[in-house]
């Protein structure tokens, strides 16, 4: 079949197996090109296929050479559909960490589920023995509770009361103005299920239980706090309280594992263009105002890039700077003060008509597409393609 991108509300419902095997190597070429770094020698990455975990999973192979063992939600293709991106992306990483002789495994299936947890655990004691890191970068909308059953559901509102708001929508290339209702206490707390801190405690304790930790071992959990532009609908919102207890469960972690030397961080990252963030209101503006200012000062990563930074220079470093709260502020070019004086001033001004002038719409679009496969330099995608095969 000829593969194209397929368009749904804030999705693509289509993914091109060979734009996602270029996007993968793209990405190693990044990471490779920086050189080694001592890092991790066993990691498990929950949330592996995409963005920052596929990008976790990258900078650790091919950064430091660790073993990866990754989980991640997959559809698998049929002859008339395509897999999900993610499917394709961690048989990707597979084929070209054998090719290197690097371990990778990849579980497939529900990580919030007691059932894969216990498929990582007989992984992990058969093939690596223990672990010295985990990685915690799952996003989802709706999370089964393994031990109650009740099926939790996470909304994106503020607190408190309405918030009036810009957004941008992408595919017309159109500023509007929404007015977004305030969440329910029952929202808020279905959110803190979804998002907190909750269910990374619960793997952390599996993982303990079963002997497979090493002495040092760490953990880290990613997070997002952003500026004053995002704040109502992102750190004073249910995403906020979501956050908030991603935080406790740092501390409560910390302290569990101290008899091993263990520690527990959140990595406060960037903003980026990603399946999760497009769905959020006001934020694809702010990113693709952020983006064209971050390139015109010439601090701008890529998602690769920043994850890779992370681990070479906070997790495995002292060059990541930390806050008074202990998590590592990995935002740190996001958050200077021009860049955001800079998008401040063009958020107040950006309308559609100037959009082209203050933004940059195009890349936004362009790093969305790539996200499922498509736009790759150097695949031909009016060639006829079987979607169930993976060379």
């Amino acid at each position: 079949m000829i593969i194209a991108p397929r368009i749904r509300g804030l999705i693509c419902t289509t993914a091109h197996p060979l734009g996602c095997r270029a996007n993968v190597e793209r990405q190693i070429a990044a990471v490779a090109g920086r050189g080694p770094f001592r890092g991790a020698k066993n990691a498990l990455v929950l949330g592996c296929s995409g963005g920052f975990g596929l990008a976790s999973r990258i900078a650790l192979g091919f950064g430091c050479r660790a073993a990866t063992l990754g989980v991640s939600f997959e559809k698998s293709p049929t002859p008339s559909r395509t897999a999900t991106a993610g499917w394709y992306n961690n048989r990707a990483f597979e084929t070209a960490a054998a090719r290197r002789g690097l371990y990778a495994k990849t579980i497939e299936g529900d990580a919030f589920s007691d059932a894969v947890r216990e498929q990582v655990v007989a992984a992990i004691a058969r093939d690596l023995g223990r672990i010295d890191l985990l990685v915690y970068s799952l996003a989802a909308p709706v999370r089964a509770h393994p031990r109650t059953g009740e099926l939790h559901r996470s909304v994106i509102k503020p607190l408190g009361g309405p918030f009036a708001v810009k957004t941008l929508d992408a595919g017309k290339g159109e500023v509007r103005d929404i007015v977004i209702e305030p969440a329910t206490a029952e929202e808020t707390a279905a959110t803190v299920q979804v998002m907190g801190g909750g269910d990374w405690e619960l793997w952390a304790q599996a993982l303990r239980d079963a002997d497979v930790l090493a002495d040092g071992f760490q953990t880290v959990a990613y997070s997002y706090l952003g500026g004053e532009l995002t704040a109502r609908i992102y750190r004073e919102g249910t995403l906020g309280a979501a956050k908030a207890d991603v935080d406790r469960a740092a501390a409560a972690l910390t302290e569990r594992l101290a008899d091993i030397g263990g520690r527990a961080r959140v990595a406060v990252l960037k903003a980026i263009v990603s399946q999760a963030s497009t769905a959020i209101p006001a934020v694809p503006l702010y990113v693709s105002l952020l983006y064209r200012v971050m390139r015109e000062q010439g601090t701008h990563e890529s998602c690769v890039e920043h994850i890779d930074r992370l681990f070479r220079d906070g997790l495995y470093g002292d060059a990541v700077p930390a806050d008074a709260a202990g998590r590592l502020r990995n935002d740190d070019r996001e958050m200077a003060a021009p860049v955001q004086q800079e998008v401040g001033c063009r958020w107040r001004r950006v309308a559609t008509h100037n959009l082209a002038e203050l933004a940059d719409l195009k890349r936004f679009r362009d790093e969305f597409l790539a996200l499922f496969g498509f736009g790759l330099a150097g695949v031909d995608y009016e060639a006829d393609v079987d979607p169930t095969r993976v060379d």
